[in-house]
């Protein structure tokens, strides 16, 4: 995606004139260069860099429960622990380790009945080893079990890379802007000066609920979503003196 650009040099003369200079309506203001020696004198280009990475979900959350309605405790706490036992085995088998699986369990009393609800909830970095899982579940324990709608994530590493790579990006097209530009010039390029980032901005893209569908449609697989984060990148450039001889 083409974004909007400011460019900025400053290549002064060795003469000792005052250079003032300002970049187009849209670009920063450059202040005046002070009066120095010909050897002091700032020799820099200026560019913006801006670059988009986008990421999808590398998370997924899946919740499944179980209940059960029985006359004494021990039958009702029977009933529900042996699908319990079930479920947490099959997900085991699956790659998936303790500190992934959280298990919930509410025993109350309604009239003479004791009913219990347990809900397991199971976070999957593998999304076909999620997939494996709830065909198990639906198959093996049928209508006694609800495994819920996957919930798609990004984690805080996952985010924290992303917007790491987009700034390392928006350098990168910084520093071969200004390195063509100073070719254009007839300059060579020199260390950075400055870098600053200006702007960033992050957003979620997901695809339409309900796109397209007509009755008796067949449903669409669960959306996995993805964010974008954009970096805007100010950098500023050495020219190298080309007069002056390495030793």
């Amino acid at each position: 995606m083409d974004r909007q650009s400011r460019v900025f040099a400053a290549i002064l003369p060795a003469a000792g004139r005052e250079y003032v200079g300002n970049v187009n309506e849209q670009g920063p203001e450059v202040p005046a260069v002070n009066r120095q020696s010909p050897g002091n004198r700032s020799r820099e280009v200026q560019v913006t860099g801006t670059a988009e990475v986008c990421c999808p979900a590398d998370r997924v959350s899946v919740r499944v429960s179980v209940g059960s309605s029985k006359d004494s405790v021990n039958e009702v706490t029977n009933s529900v622990s042996r699908r319990l036992e079930y479920i947490l085995q099959a997900v085991r088998q699956h790659g998936v380790s303790d500190k992934d699986t959280t298990v919930r369990r509410f025993l109350h009393r309604e009239a003479d009945q004791y009913n219990m609800n347990a809900e397991v909830m199971v976070t999957f970095s593998d999304f076909e080893n999620m997939e494996g899982v709830c065909s198990v579940l639906l198959e093996k324990l049928d209508k006694s079990v609800c495994v819920g709608a996957p919930q798609f994530y990004h984690s805080a590493e996952c985010l924290s890379q992303m917007r790491l790579r987009a700034c390392v990006v928006a350098v990168q097209n910084a520093q071969q802007k200004a390195c063509e530009v100073s070719q254009l010039l007839g300059q060579t390029l020199g260390p950075p000066i400055l870098i600053r980032e200006e702007e960033t901005k992050e957003w979620r893209n997901e695809d339409e609920e309900g796109r397209g569908q007509s009755a008796g449609s067949v449903p669409h697989l669960p959306c996995t979503p993805t964010i974008t984060a954009s970096s805007q990148v100010f950098v500023s450039f050495s020219l190298r003196d080309r007069g002056r001889k390495k030793v």
